[in-house]
């Protein structure tokens, strides 16, 4: 009789055997098919991230460099002019260099400064005082802040690309933000809190001054702002976020001066793929670009961020594939073990006809394989719920570390979206728990779907260990003659 009938017979004709035979397959083709699907939507999930968290790049001054000409310039000996620190703003013609290039989504201009409110009043607190001087740490004097306002002008190309209104800590409520056709313009987008203070709407004029010069602005939008103050912005009004008016970046410089024109204090460009961000770079400085003066500051914190739980998601999802492939061909090796010695009358009887061994061997595998076909069908029904219960409960575990990290950072040092010398307007941690709150979504949307690749990648595991297990089961009893098989 042809091996394959005698498989089939075999199978039909011992029921409990092979309902033990399927259940067992079928939870280790499960857990395989689990490991299998976590895989594919880790790798699916980074490429959405590069995609939608990007890498940014920033174009500003040297500080390394001004602080070394600073010292150079001083007499020897003595103590370096504190005077003599001087940051150069960034070409605008250096930047659109930069913007031809490409892997560029978009960029954020910047240019700051601080101003006094004149037909209007800041908000202040008790603590807040005007000083002539704003101090930096070793006590020189800041650059550009000479005069210490009360009212901050955050200048930028885009406000929808600034940190605050895309970090989600500036909201607009009413009218428009700033866009790049509102440049030589004097429109501004101002917080809500001021607004009502002094019972301001969009449309309505205001004044400001600086230097003895009064400018007027036009109220375009009114946001609001959830950003959180601390004791600096307190003891300075210019620091309070709601003192924050956005403006055009050409009106900043036009405040600042004539020095100023066709100059930013920084841009920030930000890179589609974070991977080609060190490409994106060197092509940058291959543009002409002087690095005595400026500098270009990387930053993919926030991508790397957020793929770590995946890549560690993806790292498990691989040790559970192996694990359980290894106990599965075990645990079926033993099983089928167990069968074949209760078998050894009926594979003695087989040998005596003349039965080749490889013949019998491939029958044990063929009733493998008819197990192996029902196992399948469990696996494939079941296992997408087991991948998306198992994926989800690692990454909500990934992810609790994580978010608490990537607000930690971007409370201390610059996200992204916005250069340092937005500072002025809240700070470099703007944005910092809404963008951790966003990457946490993000994440948590791991999206574990069964393919037709998953299910021939489980496929080829199935038969693998079906061959393995049997191979390991049938060692013993095809080295014995048919005589020793038959009277043992």
């Amino acid at each position: 009789m042809n091996f394959l009938k005698r498989a089939f017979y075999s199978t039909k004709a011992k029921v409990g055997r092979s309902l033990l035979l399927t259940f067992v397959f079928s939870a280790i083709l499960i857990f395989i098919l689990a490991g299998l699907t976590i895989q594919s939507a880790s790798l699916t999930a980074a490429e959405n991230a590069k995609k939608s968290m990007g890498a940014t790049v920033t174009l500003s001054a040297n500080m390394e460099n001004a602080m070394k000409d600073m010292q150079k310039n001083s007499n020897e000996g003595q103590r370096p002019d504190p005077g003599s620190f001087n940051l150069t703003p960034v070409d605008l013609d250096d930047v659109e260099k930069i913007t031809a290039l490409n892997n560029l989504s978009y960029y954020t201009m910047s240019s700051t400064t601080t101003v006094d409110a004149k037909s209007f009043e800041a908000i202040s607190s008790e603590e807040s005082s005007n000083t002539s001087e704003q101090s930096a740490p070793s006590g020189m004097k800041m650059p550009q802040m000479t005069s210490q306002g009360d009212i901050s002008i955050s200048g930028t190309n885009a406000t929808a690309t600034t940190t605050s209104f895309k970090g989600g800590t500036a909201e607009i409520i009413d009218g428009v933000g700033i866009t790049n056709e509102d440049m030589d313009s004097n429109k501004a987008v101002i917080e809500t809190t001021l607004a009502q203070a002094n019972d301001l709407t969009v449309g309505d004029t205001i004044k400001i001054e600086r230097d003895d010069k009064t400018y007027k602005l036009n109220i375009v939008g009114i946001y609001k702002s959830t950003e959180s103050t601390d004791s600096r912005s307190m003891q300075m009004a210019s620091l309070n976020p709601y003192n924050t008016i956005y403006t055009s970046y050409t009106f900043a410089n036009k405040v600042k001066g004539s020095d100023y024109k066709n100059t930013a204090d920084s841009v920030v460009f930000h890179v589609t793929d974070p991977e080609k961000m060190p490409a994106f770079v060197k092509a940058a400085t291959a543009t002409g670009l002087d690095t005595d003066t400026y500098s270009l500051t990387t930053n993919d914190q926030q991508y790397q961020q957020m793929v770590q739980p995946l890549d560690n998601v993806k790292s498990f999802a691989n040790k559970i594939v192996l694990l359980v492939a290894i106990a599965g061909t075990v645990i079926l090796a033993l099983i089928v073990m167990l069968t074949i010695r209760e078998r050894k009358y009926e594979i003695g009887v087989l040998m005596s006809l003349g039965e080749k061994r490889s013949k019998i061997i491939a029958q044990f595998f063929a009733e493998l394989i008819f197990v192996l076909a029902l196992a399948l069908v469990v696996a494939g029904v079941s296992g997408q719920f087991v991948g998306n219960a198992v994926g989800k409960q690692l990454i909500e575990q990934q992810t609790t570390t994580q978010t608490s990290d990537a607000t930690s950072s971007a409370q201390q040092g610059p996200g992204g979206g916005q250069a340092p010398s937005n500072m002025p307007s809240g700070g470099p941690g703007m944005g910092g728990n809404a963008q951790a709150t966003d990457m946490q979504q993000q994440i948590s949307d791991l999206d574990i779907t069964l393919s037709i690749k998953e299910l021939m990648e489980l496929g080829g595991f199935g038969l693998g260990i079906s061959f393995l297990a049997v191979l390991i089961a049938s060692i013993g009893i095809m080295r014995m003659k048919p005589k020793k098989i038959l009277i043992s």
